[in-house]
């Protein structure tokens, strides 16, 4: 369902222990719902993203050279190769065969495939619009009925924590992926990203909800409120829980494996900036003159 930024969730222990179902059948699913081309529509932007993290932490300033390393490294790492394979695994492993089968009638219904497309519409918006939307520049049509309709909506795919949790998760695979490639304590950056992402938790959270329902009623404004009544009984239902939360799942890891990714190859690439500024000879001063013989 929605644009990924709107999306991640781990699921819950007791449902990943029943019964999962084969690549295959997830990759129908992740066909179905048009998961590879949300997310592809999502990586051209992650670069500057990133370098705009790495820009913004004052407590490590980086040298023009090591953000060029940044943006390389994210091209590198944030790609629908590196995403597939974990989020097929994951996918895979927090379906059953029940919920397959519903979904599957679900998304092949005529509300299911217009559902599909605007998610895709929406996720191949420029930039810029998607942040007017966020903001209020850009609003679709509305009435006091939708809203409460798409508040509901809201709560019932927990956009707003999955769009903190994947903003988080992915500064901790960075963190750590950066670790990794430049040979520091893993353990102890990941202990510290950790803390660091719980702690700005509840204050992105509250800034986060409104714009987000903003942009889910602006990608579904073409579904009349009879749609959007049912789409909410397909999401509130036993199986739209279990669909919502293995796909959540299944980008939480595709996204987790392309930050790390990312970190790995920054990590090489800083490593390999700092030994060449060790291995720079020092300048020699230039040599005295002999001073000329006495006659």
């Amino acid at each position: 369902m929605f644009r990924f930024v709107l999306l991640m969730i781990v699921s819950t222990g007791a449902y990943a222990a029943q019964s999962t179902v084969d690549i295959e059948t997830a990759a129908k699913i992740y066909q179905d719902a048009a998961i590879r081309d949300q997310v592809r529509a999502s990586l051209g932007a992650m670069p500057a993203h990133i370098r705009q993290l790495f820009s913004a932490d004052t407590a490590a300033k980086l040298s023009d050279q090591q953000l060029n390393a940044v943006t390389e490294a994210a091209k590198k790492g944030f790609r629908i190769d590196v995403f597939e394979v974990p989020a097929l695994g994951a996918l895979a492993a927090n379906l059953d065969p029940a919920t397959v089968k519903k979904t599957e009638n679900f998304l092949s219904s005529d509300l299911g495939r217009r559902m599909v497309a605007a998610d895709v519409a929406q996720a191949s918006l420029e930039e810029a619009t998607t942040d007017k939307i966020m903001n209020g520049e850009i609003t679709a049509p509305s009435t006091p009925q939708r809203d409460v309709l798409f508040d509901k909506l809201e709560q019932a795919s927990r956009s707003t924590e999955s769009t903190v949790q994947i903003f988080i998760s992915m500064g901790q695979a960075v963190a750590i992926g950066t670790a990794v490639g430049s040979g520091r304590d893993t353990e102890a950056v990941a202990q510290s990203a950790r803390k660091s992402g719980e702690a700005s938790r509840p204050a992105l959270e509250q800034g986060m909800r409104e714009p987000l329902r903003r942009y889910l009623a602006y990608g579904y404004r073409a579904l009349s409120d009879s749609d959007l009544k049912h789409l909410l009984a397909f999401l509130e239902s036993p199986a739209g829980k279990h669909y919502i939360s293995a796909y959540m799942a299944s980008l939480g890891a595709g996204f987790d494996a392309m930050g790390r990714r990312c970190g790995e190859q920054l990590g090489e690439s800083l490593r390999e900036l700092a030994q060449a500024q060790l291995d720079i000879p020092t300048a020699r001063p230039p040599p005295t003159a002999s001073p000329p013989p006495v006659k």
